[in-house]
This record gives structure tokens, sequence and C-alpha cells, in this order.
């Protein structure tokens, strides 16, 4: 029987809410990957990754350094950027489970080869996704019936939460989208084809701050990630 999971949480300015998401269930143990400690080594001792939210990816890293001045993008640290590719790297080798959230999801499509949309306000007339007055959004999400993500949330349709200027734009090759919003925003991402690869969910929303934490789309993503994790 498999003791405590350790579960790598990358770091950033609200941490501590993805850390109490994933320790709320018992047995789990929940440490930083952070440009700080510079440890990215540490992911051979962790069951599997979350990839966290924060700040943008430098565009610098999907082939368009303009769009910095382009759209003021200001919440750019490289730093991280670099530390967290290091972690991705190790961890798909090693075939570890991933969970990515909102910037997680960003970074990970850059990182295999896809690219983002700097601002949605300025390119898109979507809607909104940030948010407003301080407080997440909510809109709605439709995920394709054929996939994983729909498998683990039990539905193909509900309500999430919202706060981002940034989304994918071009799939990496290796990925596909499963879900957007009625925007058409995409809203999560997976392997295109599963194979021996790890288990990896893309999410564009924060189930760690979700208001209905029973939500199939906060509960049930928890429980399959440390499930995935608990199963290696």
């Amino acid at each position: 029987m498999k003791g405590i999971l350790k579960i790598g949480i990358t770091d950033c300015g609200k941490y501590d809410n993805y850390r109490r998401w994933i320790e709320t269930v018992e047995g789990v143990e929940a440490f930083k990957l952070s440009m700080h400690l510079q440890n990215a080594d540490e992911v051979d001792q962790c069951d599997g990754v979350l990839f966290s939210g924060g700040e943008d990816v430098d565009p610098v890293l999907y082939g368009h350094p303009e769009y910095v001045k382009e759209f003021g993008l200001e919440e750019i640290i490289p730093a991280r950027d670099q530390l967290e590719f290091q972690v991705i790297q190790k961890v798909l080798v090693a075939k570890k489970p991933v969970l990515g959230i909102c910037r997680g999801l960003q970074l990970i499509n850059v990182f295999l080869g896809g690219s983002l949309i700097p601002d949605i306000p300025s390119l898109l007339h979507s809607g909104f996704h940030g948010k407003l007055k301080g407080v997440d959004q909510v809109h709605a999400v439709h995920v394709d019936h054929e996939t994983q993500l729909f498998e683990i949330c039990g539905k193909g349709e509900g309500l999430v939460n919202s706060a981002h200027h940034q989304s994918a734009a071009l799939p990496a090759p290796g990925l596909k989208v499963v879900a957007r919003a009625d925007s058409g925003i995409v809203e999560a991402m997976e392997w295109k084809e599963g194979g021996n690869k790890s288990w990896l969910q893309l999410v564009q929303w924060h189930p760690e701050r979700m208001a209905d934490q029973e939500s199939p789309f906060s509960l049930n993503l928890r429980t399959a990630f440390l499930k995935a994790c608990k199963s290696r």
C-alpha cells in the first residue's frame, strides 16, 4: 500500500490555495517547486506535479517577443518560466501525473510547441474572462464527450470560475482542446493520443478556489489526479 502521496506544486503568490486544496485529502503532502529554491531535481521525490497559476508566460518562448511592448505585458518572470520548463521536462520524461491550472495550461502548451493569445480583451470580442473588481467571474464550459476530461467530470457542461487575460491559441502538436467557453476560448486540453504517456489534464479555470468545491469540475479533477498519482 502506498504511503504519503507527495505532490510538487510550482510556486506562485497564491501557493497556499493550491496546497490547501491538495492537502484537504488525507495522506497527501505538498511541497514547493520554486525558482527561489532552484529545486527542479526534487521532481524525483514527488508522485505528481501541479502547475499553478500566476504570471504571464514570456512570449519569447512562443516566438513573439514583440508582444511584451505591444500588449503591455508586465507580469513576466523569465526565471520562473525557466525553472518550470525544467520541471515539465523532468515530469514528462518520468511519466508522472500532471495537472496544469490556468498559467499551468498555458505554460505546458507553450513548452510542447503551442502558442498563446497574449491579451484576450485586446484581440477578441469574446466576453470578459478576467477578474472583476478582484473577484473571479463565472461562465459556462462545454466539454467534448469523447475525452478523458468528460470521463472524469461526468458532465458535458457546467459552470467554472474565470480569472485570466491570456489563453491557449494554437494547440501544441501533441495536445487537443477538449473544452471551451461559450466565447470559444480554450478551457481545457489533454493528450491527443494517450499511449505510454503521463496522466495529464490542463484546465484554464481554478478548481482550487471554486466557490462550489463539490463541483465535478473541482472535486472530480482533484480525485482523478491523486488517483493517478497513487497508482503509479
